[in-house]
């Protein structure tokens, strides 16, 4: 298979802007890898098994591991294996992951590695990006029309009109990547278009006594979630 060609990377001084806006928003040590014997739980409503097929369908269904949960109204497997298996979910998914984060989206694939989750691909009108920052009441959050979230590498890929925000300074492009572990986010934007990355840096104003930041909603033109739109490749 063809490489794709290397992404236009944002301009330095925008990467910097960014690091300072988004790194708040985890203040939290590297996670530790989950224990081979810690168990996978599945909780559905019911259960139908399609003997010819191997394949179950789940209702109103909940498969956790560790601070890992996964709920969604359906899912449908190829038998219980999470060995080396790639789950479907569909309708209200949510998916509650590390270090306070969530991610919320009309449908989901989940990926399963020597019985551990490994990975789950969210798309959605928009899909949605949440984590409690460590530092204030704020949220850090996200859209895109994909969302990507990696437990074995600690990052969040959101590409398809994706938007970023860190409860105050805020980004969009086609693709954004953040690493919650090293608190680092690259941006691109799409080689041959367009398509360029946005930072926006608001100046910060203490709220009042006894007041707090309300969360910063996305602007009406973020996150229109079309995961077909835009998604270049970003460098390591």
């Amino acid at each position: 298979m063809a490489r794709s060609p290397p992404c236009r990377k944002a301009p330095l001084l925008a990467a910097a802007l960014l690091s300072a806006a988004v790194a708040p928003a985890v203040g939290a040590p590297d996670a530790a890898p989950l224990p081979p014997q810690q168990p996978i739980n599945l909780d559905a409503a019911s259960t139908e098994v399609d003997g010819r097929t191997n394949t179950l369908v789940f209702t109103d269904v909940v498969i956790s591991q560790g601070a890992t949960r996964v709920q969604a109204e359906h899912a449908h497997a190829t038998g219980l294996n999470f060995a080396n298996s790639r789950w479907s979910f569909d309708g209200q998914v949510r998916i509650d992951a590390e270090l306070h984060g969530n991610l919320r989206s009309d449908q989901a694939t989940i990926e399963f590695r020597d019985n551990h989750i490994a990975r789950a691909t969210v798309t959605g009108k928009p899909a949605e990006f949440e984590q409690k920052r460590t530092d204030s009441e704020q949220l850090a959050r996200g859209c895109a029309g994909e969302i990507v979230y990696d437990l074995s590498d600690g990052t969040v890929r959101l590409t398809g009109d994706a938007w970023l925000t860190d409860g105050q300074n805020e980004i969009s492009g086609p693709l954004l990547v953040y690493n919650i572990h090293e608190q680092r986010v690259q941006a691109a934007a799409s080689p041959g278009t367009d398509q360029r990355v946005h930072i926006t840096i608001t100046p910060h104003v203490a709220p009042g006594p006894g007041k707090t930041e309300p969360a910063k909603p996305p602007p009406a033109d973020a996150c229109k979630g079309d995961p077909a739109k835009g998604q270049p490749t970003v460098q390591p």
